[in-house]
């Protein structure tokens, strides 16, 4: 079995309240609950440390709601304390902040780490569009093995184009994870680690501790909410599907 977990706090320095700003009149902690639920996870949970996010998952129907501590450092650590007190095998680790998220990819994840239990930690990535900025740090690139392991993960492009061919594919890392129980628990519990301080990239923790990261290439476009002018967007994509 399988259940997605969204860890949710009302922190944020770039927009206040985050979670329960509205996109199209609906909290934005809830479109994201409502896109989990069209995937095959059995459950969807929400992990916050806020009374009013819980309060606004209660009675949605097919939408678990907890409480947390507030002083959980974060997501990651946030999900793996749900993770204690659930059956499930299977962790899918969801960004609160990302209202168009496809539940194809959540399916995509799951059927991962079902068909391959070699696999303890996936994620996923997709192509940067042409003239996007390959050099803005808030963008997370991640290069490749052969097989679909990721190598490293970084704020800066990689890989460095030397030679200025042009010919290059940068891959943009989507904050979606997928965990297996036994390894999510472990991971929490293990200090940070060199890299991780570095680039503030706490993924980097699993690989610095010599467990594998399988990313998952995708089409689809993840739209983050994390400023007014990102709020702002989410508006005009929800005003165009509708």
């Amino acid at each position: 079995m399988s259940v997605v977990v969204i860890p949710a706090r009302m922190a944020s320095t770039r927009l206040p309240g985050k979670p329960l700003r509205k996109i199209a009149g609906v909290p934005m902690i809830l479109r994201v609950a409502e896109n989990c639920k069209k995937s095959v996870a059995g459950r969807v949970i929400v992990a916050t440390d806020s009374q009013e996010i819980l309060e606004a998952c209660e009675g949605v129907e097919g939408i678990e709601s907890t409480m947390t501590a507030d002083d959980i450092q974060s997501g990651t650590d946030r999900v793996a304390r749900v993770a204690k007190f659930v059956e499930d095998d299977i962790i899918i680790n969801v960004q609160g902040d990302e209202p168009f998220i496809d539940p194809n990819l959540i399916n995509e994840l799951i059927k991962d780490l079902r068909d391959n239990p070699q696999v303890l930690m996936n994620t996923a990535a997709c192509a940067f569009d042409e003239g996007e900025d390959v050099k803005d740090p808030n963008c997370v690139k991640v290069v490749l093995d052969k097989n679909g392991f990721a190598l490293y993960f970084s704020r800066l492009p990689i890989p460095y184009d030397r030679d200025g061919s042009g010919n290059v594919t940068y891959y943009k890392h989507i904050g979606i994870y997928g965990f297996r129980k036994s390894w999510l628990i472990k991971f929490a519990s293990l200090e940070q680690t060199t890299l991780e301080n570095i680039e503030k990239l706490e993924q980097l923790r699993a690989l610095e501790n010599g467990v594998s990261i399988k990313v998952i290439k995708t089409d689809y476009k993840p739209v983050s909410v994390d400023t007014e002018e990102d709020l702002i967007k989410a508006e005009e994509i929800m005003g165009r599907n509708n």
